[in-house]
């Protein structure tokens, strides 16, 4: 028996969800039963990639389709009525990081979630990278003494909040897109809790296109154990930059440090762009991130994808399949990043928003 999973939200990352689930579907590992997306065309472009049942409407799937299991990766301000919905429903749901925008919308999805003896996980996928995999491992074992200080930072191109995001980029901000992968990574590497914050943000670049929402989040963020770690996260990165994101973080505690080069890990190169009519022929220095998302063909010429972006897709589907096995909800805890983790990262980043808006003062959690 293997989960059947419905997949809402077909676009940028959406895709990764469809390349994921496909991939385990030729192991027979996993059944893709339909994608819902309010984009008709959209859904035509990928009924035609994977030969799925699509659907304009979720709630339709939901009533169509015997599912097990639901991936929600819509914009973020849509998570929590979806994913309550489908926990209604009493289906298993992954949900794209943030859990939601909103603190009582996490909280409800959570009790929905406890209610109906559901699955709820995040995808925290910087969970699954082999670097911080290490780094926590080494703080557990002691290598690092008591943490004292960290840094962090975590940027987009510009281009990501110009074309990726449409019509909700004023719905969101850094914090929310970018920020809540690092308050969870602080959380999930220092075993510690965040307390307080302190932040600041500006808004300038995008707003001079016409776009109401922050370049740029700098937070402090206050650790229970008597640490701080500072997180930078921004959108405005120019076009020139060679890659979308740019990322590092820095760790140091008593007896040691450790630093995480999430950028340049080795690969590079300077490759001709495709060109069309309308432009010029150009070439530009470019990074890959192949340990987020790597792509190869294998004997029979079929896609093959891996990298941990795509393994912590892998890991809800494990986890369903197990509970299908019988296995029990409860023996899964502490195994995945749950309701509680998502609670938690948007209870950072609401507070990082509410520094924001006091211009920098402490907001206690």
């Amino acid at each position: 028996m293997v989960a059947r999973i419905g997949l809402i939200g077909a676009g940028t990352f959406g895709e990764m969800h469809l390349q994921a689930y496909s991939q385990m579907g030729r192991r027979e590992d996993v059944e893709l039963a339909g994608v819902a997306d309010v984009d008709a065309a959209l859904l035509d472009k990928r009924q035609q990639e994977y030969g799925i049942a699509t659907y304009l409407d979720y709630r339709q799937m939901l009533k169509e389709q015997e599912l097990d299991a639901v991936a929600v990766a819509t914009p973020d301000h849509l998570h929590a009525e979806i994913s309550i919905d489908c926990l209604k429903a009493g289906k298993h749901v992954f949900v794209e990081k943030p859990l939601d925008t909103d603190v009582g919308g996490c909280q409800k999805m959570i009790e929905m979630a406890e209610a109906n003896n559901c699955l709820l996980q995040v995808d925290f996928h910087k969970r699954f990278d082999p670097s911080y995999l290490e780094l926590r491992s080494l703080i557990r074992q002691g290598h690092l003494g008591d943490f004292e200080y960290g840094y962090a930072h975590i940027e987009n191109r510009l281009e990501v909040p110009l074309n990726w995001l449409g019509s909700w980029v004023e719905q969101t901000s850094p914090n929310w897109f970018l920020g809540v992968h690092m308050y969870d990574l602080v959380r999930f590497v220092t075993g510690d809790k965040v307390s307080g914050v302190a932040a600041t943000g500006i808004k300038n670049k995008l707003a001079s296109l016409g776009i109401d929402t922050f370049d740029s989040i700098q937070s402090k963020l206050i650790l229970s154990g008597g640490g701080s770690f500072s997180v930078d996260t921004s959108w405005i990165l120019p076009d020139g930059h060679e890659a979308i994101v740019n990322q590092g973080f820095r760790l140091v505690g008593s007896e040691g440090m450790m630093e995480l080069d999430s950028q340049y890990r080795g690969v590079r190169g300077c490759l001709k762009k495709p060109t069309d009519s309308r432009t010029s022929e150009k070439s530009a220095m470019q990074t890959w991130n192949l340990e987020f998302f790597r792509e190869r063909q294998d004997a029979k010429g079929q896609s093959v994808y891996g990298g941990y972006g795509i393994e912590s897709i892998q890991d809800f589907v494990s986890n369903v399949n197990e509970l299908l096995e019988g296995v029990p909800l409860t023996d899964l805890k502490g195994q995945y990043a749950d309701g509680y983790d998502g609670l938690e990262a948007t209870k950072i980043a609401a507070a990082v928003e509410a520094s924001v808006q006091s211009k920098g003062q402490l907001v206690r959690l």
